[in-house]
């Protein structure tokens, strides 16, 4: 109850103190509030990876400084009232101190807040700021904002068994969940991240850890058709093979080939069209010339995963 009170005088003399000072420039409104909160507090170090941030980010940045300031890793801060404003307001409330007065101006003054050490933008606000990228830099993908259908992740959790079972990713793809789509009825290019549909291990965890994939465990949906990875920080599709290509006798290197041109074709086409990068993997270097003596315009990476 005392950090409350404490916290609501803060607040009032934060608003007055500043109540005369220049207004700040208008940010474009669609980002707002939330998106420039979550800008400001990017540049701090959180202890709860950005949780309380993300939760109260729609808030007045005063409202959020108050509600999350015990998850700031206060060890990494040092506060400076540079201009005097935080003397009557921290004898006033003491067990908050000079730091909340500072933090919660609406502008912070050059030298006010120092941190200490490198700030790595923490896990919570990271997520949050890649969904608004995809969703506003990328409108297209904006499906479920605008009322499409998005499939259930019941729906993909149980994709429907083949007669003959395959390794994932590995020629033909497996029955996929229904392909969100968009007022028109085509296929939707918003990201769906479904169970991966194969039970090939060894395919998953290369599929998972080298792009790296931004959700483990799952492959992504996207324009209707399944990919192994979406790519963490970039917007980038993958399509993983861990093939023995090596073994093969030519005769069957030569078939292999030309299936996954055709499945390849198809994913390349479906990220164009949506505004991806589109990027296959590969265990050899045997594995990848051939591909590319047949297509030298795709992209290929030799990831070294072994079967």
């Amino acid at each position: 109850m005392r950090f409350r009170t404490g916290s609501a005088l803060l607040l009032l003399l934060v608003f007055s103190a500043c109540a005369t000072t220049e207004p700040l420039p208008k940010k474009p409104a669609a980002r707002g509030t939330r998106i420039s909160n979550l800008q400001r507090a990017a540049e701090l170090p959180w202890r709860d990876g950005g949780r309380c941030v993300v939760r109260e980010a729609s808030q007045p940045w005063p409202v959020l400084v108050e509600r999350c300031y015990q998850a700031l890793d206060h060890d990494r801060l040092e506060f400076h009232d540079t201009e005097g404003r935080c003397a009557v307001a921290s004898a006033g409330a003491a067990a908050v101190g000079v730091g909340f007065c500072v933090l919660a101006a609406p502008e912070i003054v050059v030298g006010a807040v120092i941190v200490v050490g490198v700030v790595v933008v923490a896990v919570a606000i990271q997520e949050e700021w890649d969904a608004y990228e995809l969703r506003h830099l990328y409108p297209e993908e904006a499906g479920a904002a605008r009322g499409t259908k998005v499939a259930s992740r019941e729906a993909g959790a149980k994709p429907k068994p083949k007669l003959e079972p395959e390794p994932a990713g590995q020629g033909r793809q497996p029955p996929v969940p229904p392909a969100p789509v968009d007022r028109t009825g085509r296929a939707s290019c918003e990201p769906v991240p479904v169970p991966h549909a194969g039970k090939d291990r060894l395919h998953n965890e290369c599929a998972d850890k080298f792009p790296p994939n931004r959700h483990p465990g799952m492959d992504v949906l996207v324009g209707g058709v399944l990919f192994d990875a979406l790519q963490v920080g970039v917007r980038k599709l993958w399509e993983i093979k861990t093939h023995q290509f090596d073994s093969y006798n030519d005769f069957i290197q030569d078939r292999e080939i030309e299936k996954e041109l055709i499945q390849i074709d198809r994913e390349r086409r479906v990220a164009d069209a949506c505004g991806y990068g589109f990027i296959i993997g590969v265990s050899t270097g045997a594995h990848k010339a051939a591909l590319e003596a047949v297509d030298p315009t795709l992209i290929i990476v030799v990831t070294g995963c072994q079967r």
